[in-house]
């Protein structure tokens, strides 16, 4: 895979973990809704992160949890767009918008944005993909099935990771053939969405398998419910070494980004995972 540069940092894929930090400018969001949805608060919580080594800023104004309601176009773009600019302003750490939108997208990028996060793969706006390729900026194509008000209600797979791997390529392939450069591309299992408990630790257990598709591989498990069910613990911020463990197994697998909460603890799990797992001779 080629490596991606993205303002001043170049991602040097299979060498060590990236970490995208997670800044949810929502009121709703499962486990940090409210907590940053002023631009005060968001750019106070984009500077914690960016001092713990964060390599991404993921910003995201329509919650995507189990149950969550779609917000309009006119909404989305005023919690997100103040924040991209602000930060932007003060600094050049690459940005993420996090948003199944084309015109969200767009007006992301022309804010200062570098990438783009899209939860549905590019399946909920057909002009996702020609979008990106005319923007020509990375893409993060994401495993859902329907809504994230309705996903839990289609867990049913005949072959679970195949059928994921399947459906990735096809929305890969679309992306290509709207124009977007391969190396361009990263892709995410999307555990927990439309994926039951089980299905999750199946999906970490199998994640390798995910390098046939020949794309960067981002995973998010920050703080989800199926660490809370192991745990029992039902406070998402007190699942984070619970999100430590699960963080092992993806890197153990290979995977190049970890989309997290916790930035420092997480920086300190990636450093001494990378340790282990890559070869860094």
């Amino acid at each position: 895979m080629n490596n991606l540069s993205i303002r001043n940092t170049i991602f040097n894929w299979g060498k060590r973990t990236y970490l995208m930090g997670i800044l949810n400018v929502t009121p709703d969001s499962f486990s940090d809704g409210g907590d940053f949805n002023s631009v005060e608060t968001a750019l106070f919580q984009a500077e914690k992160m960016i001092k713990s080594g964060v390599d991404i800023i993921d910003i995201g104004g329509q919650s995507t949890r189990p149950g969550a309601e779609a917000i309009t176009l006119e909404e989305e773009l005023k919690r997100v767009i103040p924040i991209i600019q602000k930060l932007r302003q003060n600094h050049s750490i690459p940005i993420s918008i996090d948003t199944t939108r084309s015109q969200v997208a767009q007006a992301a990028i022309e804010a200062g944005a570098d990438m783009v996060n899209d939860i549905s793969g590019g399946s909920f706006d057909q002009k996702m993909f020609s979008t990106v390729a005319n923007l020509d900026v990375p893409i993060i194509i994401m495993h859902i099935r329907g809504m994230p008000k309705t996903m839990q209600q289609n867990t049913d797979y005949n072959d679970l990771v195949n059928e994921i791997i399947d459906w990735l390529k096809s929305q890969i392939n679309q992306a290509l053939e709207a124009g977007i450069n391969q190396h361009k591309i990263i892709i995410d299992p999307g555990i927990g969405f439309a994926k039951n408990y089980q299905q999750n630790i199946k999906l970490l257990q199998n994640l390798s398998k995910f390098h046939s598709l020949n794309c960067p591989i981002l995973v998010g498990v920050s703080r989800k419910s199926f660490i809370g069910h192991i745990l029992n613990q039902k406070d998402p911020k007190k699942r984070v070494w619970g999100t430590a463990a699960a963080c092992c197994r993806a890197i153990a697998s290979q995977a190049d980004i970890l989309r997290v909460h916790d930035v420092p603890e997480i920086k300190d799990v990636a450093q001494v995972a990378d340790q282990i797992w890559r070869n860094n001779n």
